[in-house]
């Protein structure tokens, strides 16, 4: 039986609850899922929006990810909570460090996606996610990025240069009506760094537009794979709980001011614990 893949829509894939253990000591919680008949042609390493605002591993595009991509793209998909997120898979140890303390998570995120074994590791940041990619994701392990919305609020130039000089492929998708950088400001910033994708109509959020968002991902991760991607699935399909998160709204956080980067550098980050 043929059926339309919806928001909640849960195709078939080998899904396992993981947890990654950080230089400085911290447990973090997230996913595995990877494609149930073969191995995976690539892996995506989920880095989410601003955990003070609401974002964590269930973030709509991302559990969208998790939930489609490995059965229609054969990728493996890891996401995680970063230090003091929550969501319904629980919660990551350690507190908000506002960029810096987050390079260990990162760290640990590639290292097990590495030591896993998981082929052809691309990093997929979402606003907050992206700057913890810009600063903290390039790592020998890593083949290339992706971001989404990137409001460049923590990165700073230096970190554009480092990526620029790897020659690793770094693609921003720019939301048309972005709340914080819009395409005209990111083909500018960008230059010579990334390729700078806009898109018509869309929001930071993305509401609405996972589907092109997810169709951007795999043109470039899984290049042999076609695009668009099926809209239906002929086969068994689950449902997940879209009422988890109604608490976690635009308009949940609209009074609470986002954090600008702390004081110091990545580099003056708390140390690993001996």
């Amino acid at each position: 039986m043929t059926n339309q893949i919806r928001a909640n829509s849960i195709l078939p894939a080998h899904r396992e609850d993981i947890e990654l253990h950080t230089a400085d000591g911290l447990t973090l919680v997230g996913e595995l899922a990877r494609p149930l008949d073969r191995d995976p042609v690539a892996t995506l390493v989920c880095l989410h929006p601003l955990p003070t605002h609401g974002g964590m591993m269930d973030s709509h595009v991302f559990r969208k990810a998790a939930w489609r991509l490995p059965a229609l793209a054969g990728l493996a998909v890891l996401r995680f909570n970063t230090r003091g997120t929550s969501s319904v898979r629980g919660t990551s140890e350690g507190a908000f460090e506002g960029a810096l303390g987050e390079k260990y998570d990162v760290a640990a995120a590639i290292e097990f996606a590495d030591f896993s074994e998981l082929p052809n590791i691309w990093l997929l940041g979402w606003s907050f996610g992206t700057d913890l990619t810009l600063m903290h994701g390039l790592d020998p392990a890593v083949v290339g990025a992706i971001l989404l919305s990137p409001p460049l609020r923590y990165s700073r130039q230096d970190h554009l240069d480092a990526w620029k000089s790897s020659g690793k492929p770094l693609t921003a998708l720019i939301p048309e009506f972005d709340d914080y950088l819009r395409p005209a400001e990111a083909a500018d910033r960008f230059a010579g760094v990334a390729e700078v994708v806009p898109v018509d109509g869309a929001k930071h959020l993305w509401v609405g537009d996972a589907e092109r968002v997810l169709d951007e991902i795999v043109k470039r991760v899984a290049p042999d794979v076609p695009v668009p991607l099926p809209r239906t699935w002929d086969g068994p399909m689950e449902s997940g709980d879209m009422n988890a998160y109604a608490d976690r709204t635009v308009a949940a956080f609209a009074d609470v001011p986002v954090p600008g980067p702390l004081s110091g550098s990545p580099d003056s980050a708390p140390r690993p614990r001996e």
